[in-house]
């Protein structure tokens, strides 16, 4: 094979340094190091015991061929049932498509809206494999910069200095990775008006949507029945592995996108289908719902740790599990000194080199899915290294 005949597209992904750095912490594992990773966005609990008998049940009963493309009927209903209880909403389950993953989500709606030469707006910083999906269809992201004054998020007044020609919409996530804040609902409000007036697409990633700390539960679906959506069992419903999520689309757009998922995917895993199912049990629910209160202790013990050791955080997180601090006063390269601080103390964080270049020198995302002990620990040694 010529891989001079590689097709171009490849030209506009770019590595994705979050795993290059968690192959270098592999390594030094290897080596007998005692990492604390602090750089994975992946929570350190998993699956609740009934979520893993309902597997198990779906396995022994032989629940394990092709579902429909938009997913089981039963699962789809208690998505449905989940938005009405939590977020007071009523969300048709025909409007639910169940997808491997967030991943295969965003890559459904990209394929769906996403045409060669077309604009997207998103903020910088923000989740870099977002602007892959769009380049992969020959799209192109436009990050704006985004700094603490905005929450790191995009706003109404930036998409519209910035809506031109070529531009067809806005991908947003609320809370965001890498900054774990959200786009306060008025000024998202805003935001979806000014998209309407242009005939364009609102995309709302949520996947960090159950992990929001200090506001009452709100999902931009609440907007109007033109928002689509994006969600998954990776964050809230700690099943990273299983590789499932969902999309909540306009009515109309449906069948275009269950055509899309057909050839490109078949089905999400039934068995993970099938297990999700449990997550939406009373005790699921109250397991989860135990587990974000501790997320929460995490993040007020880990804020005022990382301030104390001379770094800024200039928007307080409300959701998700990360923290996202300036390093200025620190070091010039917050890339150079995310490898310093993994080579000498062994603990894993990620710079901002990932997330967009307005953030990238002077950024570092600490994830904060691990245990209380390893913050602990994880601040010792950063106290050692800072000599404070």
């Amino acid at each position: 094979m010529n891989l001079t005949n590689l097709a171009s597209r490849l030209d506009n992904i770019a590595l994705f340094h979050v795993m290059e750095l968690a192959k270098m912490a592999a390594a030094l594992e290897h080596e007998g190091r005692h990492i604390i990773h602090m750089g994975i966005g992946e929570p350190d609990f998993t699956a609740p015991q009934g979520v893993v008998d309902a597997a198990t049940a779906a396995m022994q009963a032989g629940k394990m061929q092709y579902t429909s493309a938009t997913g089981l009927p039963a699962l789809r209903s208690a998505i449905s049932t989940h938005y009405q209880e939590v977020y007071g909403l009523n969300i048709a389950p025909s409007r639910i498509v169940i997808t491997a993953g967030a991943s295969a989500a965003l890559l459904l709606a990209c394929a769906a809206l996403v045409e060669k030469g077309t604009e997207i707006l998103m903020p910088d910083p923000s989740y870099p494999c977002n602007r892959h999906f769009v380049a992969a269809f020959e799209g192109s992201a436009k990050m704006i910069p985004s700094g603490p004054a905005e929450r790191f998020q995009l706003s109404d007044a930036a998409v519209q200095a910035h809506w031109g020609e070529a531009t067809r919409g806005v991908l947003l996530a609320s809370p965001s990775n890498p900054t774990g804040t959200s786009i306060l609902a008025t000024e998202l409000a805003k935001i979806v008006a000014t998209v309407r007036a242009h005939d364009g697409f609102t995309i709302v990633d949520e996947i960090y949507q159950g992990l929001t700390y200090d506001a009452a539960p709100f999902s931009a679906l609440s907007l109007g029945d033109d928002i689509i959506v994006i969600n998954s069992f990776s964050k809230y419903f700690n099943m990273t592995g299983w590789r499932l999520g969902w999309l909540v689309l306009p009515e109309a757009l449906v069948p275009h996108v269950e055509k899309l998922a057909q050839n490109l995917f078949i089905c999400a895993s039934s068995i993970a289908q099938h297990a999700a199912i449990a997550c939406f049990s009373p005790a699921s629910i109250a397991i989860y719902e135990a587990r974000k209160a501790k997320f929460k202790q995490r993040r007020d013990y880990l804020v005022p740790a990382l301030i104390a050791l001379g770094f800024k955080v200039p928007v307080i997180p409300d959701g998700a599990f990360y923290v996202y601090a300036d390093c200025s006063d620190l070091s010039d390269n917050a890339d150079r000194l995310t490898k310093e601080i993994l080579n000498e103390v062994g603990v894993g964080v990620v710079s901002g080199l990932d997330f967009g270049p307005y953030t990238a020198s002077n950024y570092i995302r600490f994830s904060y899915a691990t245990s209380m002990e390893n913050l602990h620990e994880a601040i010792r040694r950063l106290a050692t290294f800072f000599g404070k």
